[in-house]
């Protein structure tokens, strides 16, 4: 086994890996980029050093640095974790040269499935089944939209190199094509250096069922049975579950065998996902390969009870696989999530900042945590805005899920925004607990997951309320009783006046609209009103986690927590409220409206100028495109108009709040 093991990655796979190494008893090396000089992964590795600039393409993708870096401090081999350059054959390749293992496949097996035209020529000679469409060498355009007509629409233009979605665009009609095809080229060639694209017949409704398989270099292929991941966004996985609860035994085992045949038609050796699409028939296709280990992993090592890095570890070595494929034997369900500092209410974009607050549900034999910050850390604009993996394990689907929503329950992030609300949305979706979703249902039916501008109920309004209320009056006790009289009136929160009950206003906003609820009463026991709807409480208790009283005599137990600042509930339909305390004094929002102006939603660079000074543009007709924390997003213009000026140039890299466009008065 390797004394001395360099990771070169960073966030929550590195992480990972690094719990394994010391379990292991195996040193270290991590490596960081100026804007990782204070990261997790850096502290938790024994040793660590520097390679560059934020950038991915200044740091963790330069691959003679990260070498260097290896040799200097001595590592045996080399984990590249997932993305960067973990499926990269030139870097493959040069650790073989440097005498140092690559703990992945051989350069030549990531070489034959890094271009998914030639993996699915490959597939074909070896009697994979495939998707029909076009996946050869001619990239002409004019060749590519006859390509198109002769597989016939809807279609799925795909990236030749890569993966995660990247580069990925489904065509319906001819007309819609050519744009298409520029904007998977753009953002294929972004990515991953690579415009090549394929074409392949999109198929309506498929599920994506992926299995895991490892090789060894004694030329033993088995696998580790399946995970679906038909709960997509834009092509980007949202959840994740083994077993699939679409496949039966039978299925089971032949796409298994299909898997093997992939793996053993490139000689894998390693951890490796073979990909498929799945018909509504049940009919199963070649979709891809990806060389590496994927972020979705946990699911399999809970349901198998296997440490797949330690796999990893052992087969690079030159041990053989610890086990066979008849001695694979799986317990349970395990569903996985990612926490993303992200919007969901503004198509999901990406967020940045400070973790002011992160409190995540504790580990446990069913809970499960891959993270790559903590609080107080900062989520930048250089890097996927992931903060941490949620695994969740049970003995069945049912518990599964049941497990996931306390589990998510239980989580808060403040400072960027986050997607734990649709999460918890999706976790209750009849959709997804019956089993039934597929890979477009959350694109077709997004607003079934969302929030929405939609006030809170008066029900969450009043609970908040009396929490805040119970807050604010134990506060006001504590400073009592480390002050200089304990029994001074103005040591109490309870409004209290001579002649008259005392009234207090608690103050909440929810996405910039305020509420006020009129308060009488105190330790308790309140007469609570909003506008014309009046509640009143008794006996309400809140531990710090649980609220419980009975409004108008219905006695409700609520998950909450309160503080001065916020308000986090959960309403009786599961449903998440978090709710700013404000001010109780006179308040009013300013305008939101951009006017005259379209501005930068967040960091990033300009790849698509379509509008110059002069044009007369009708609102929401696409004015830029912005790359930012790798995804690709269509500035829209926010109200009819004459164009003034457009600042931005095609190339520029522009900070969050610039002004890219102003339009004439």
């Amino acid at each position: 086994m390797f004394e001395r093991v360099l990771i070169a990655n960073r966030g929550e796979i590195a992480c990972r890996v690094i719990r394994t190494c010391r379990r292991l008893g195996i040193r270290t090396i991590a490596v960081y980029s100026e804007a990782d000089a204070d990261a997790q992964h850096v502290r938790l590795a024994d040793e660590a050093f520097p390679i560059g600039g934020p950038r991915p393409a200044d740091s963790y993708l330069r691959g003679a640095a990260i070498l260097a870096v290896a040799k200097k401090a001595g590592a045996q081999a080399i984990h590249p974790g997932y993305g960067f350059l973990s499926e990269n054959t030139g870097f493959a390749r040069a650790c073989s040269d440097a005498g140092i293992a690559f703990i992945g496949p051989r350069p030549e097996s990531i070489e034959a499935m890094g271009s998914k035209a030639a993996a699915k020529a490959l597939m074909e000679r070896h009697g994979v089944p495939l998707v029909p469409g076009y996946h050869g060498d001619n990239q002409d355009g004019t060749f590519l939209a006859e390509q198109a007509c002769a597989t016939g629409f809807p279609l799925m233009i795909k990236a030749a190199a890569g993966g995660g979605g990247k580069g990925m665009r489904i065509v319906r009609k001819e007309a819609e094509f050519a744009d298409a095809l520029a904007s998977a080229q753009r953002e294929a060639q972004s990515s991953f250096g690579d415009a090549r694209v394929i074409l392949e017949r999109y198929v309506e409704h498929p599920r994506h069922i992926e299995f895991q398989v490892f090789g060894d270099s004694q030329g033993r292929v088995i696998h580790l049975n399946e995970r679906e991941c038909s709960a997509q966004r834009r092509y980007q996985k949202v959840l994740e579950e083994t077993p699939s609860p679409f496949l039966d035994e039978a299925r089971r085992a032949a796409m298994g065998e299909a898997a093997v045949a992939a793996a053993r038609a490139v000689n894998y050796v390693g951890a490796g996902t073979v990909e498929f699409i799945v018909a509504p028939t049940g009919e199963f296709f070649f979709m891809e390969m990806n060389t590496r280990l994927q972020v979705e992993h946990p699911v399999t090592e809970l349901t198998l009870g296997l440490d797949l890095v330690e796999w990893q570890l052992r087969v690079a070595a030159g041990e053989p696989l610890p086990l066979a494929q008849e001695q694979i034997r799986a317990h349970g369900h395990a569903i996985e999530v990612r926490l993303y500092a992200e919007d969901p209410e503004q198509n999901f974009l990406p967020g940045s900042g400070r973790l002011l607050r992160l409190r995540l549900p504790e580990p446990s034999r069913h809970v499960r945590l891959d993270g790559g910050v903590i609080e107080g850390d900062t989520v930048t604009i250089f890097y996927d805005p992931m903060i941490a993996k949620l695994i969740v394990y049970d003995a069945d689907r049912p518990r599964a899920l049941l497990r996931l929503r306390e589990a998510l329950a239980a989580c808060e992030i403040a400072g960027p925004k986050s997607n734990i609300a649709f999460l918890e949305r999706l976790a209750r979706h009849p959709c997804v607990i019956e089993g039934r979703i597929d890979t477009g249902y959350l694109d077709r039916h997004l607003d079934e997951f969302l929030v929405g501008d939609v006030a809170p109920p008066d029900r969450v309004l009043f609970a908040a309320a009396t929490a805040a209320l119970l807050h604010d009056e134990c506060a006001a006790a504590s400073r009592g009783l480390h002050g200089h009289d304990p029994h001074s009136p103005w040591a109490r929160a309870d409004a209290w006046r001579i002649g008259h009950a005392g009234r207090r206003v608690v103050a909440l906003s929810l996405r910039d609209h305020r509420y006020e609820v009129d308060a009488h009463g105190h330790d308790g026991d309140y007469c609570l009103r909003h506008g014309e709807n009046r509640c009143e409480v008794r006996g309400a208790r809140h531990d710090g986690e649980i609220l419980s009283a009975r409004f108008d005599d219905e006695s409700i137990r609520l998950p909450l927590r309160a503080d001065a600042s916020r308000v986090l509930l959960h309403d009786l339909d599961g449903q998440r409220y978090r709710l700013a305390r404000a001010a109780a004094y006179a308040w009013s929002s300013e305008d939101a409206a951009v006017g005259n102006q379209l501005l930068a939603p967040m960091p990033g660079r300009i790849v698509l100028v379509k509008a110059a000074a002069g044009d007369h543009v009708e609102q929401g007709q696409e004015l830029l495109v912005m790359e930012a924390m790798k995804m690709e997003l269509a500035l829209k213009a926010p109200r009819a108009g004459t164009i003034e000026s457009v600042s931005a140039n095609e190339g520029e890299f522009v900070e969050a709040d610039a002004v890219l466009v102003r339009f004439s008065e």
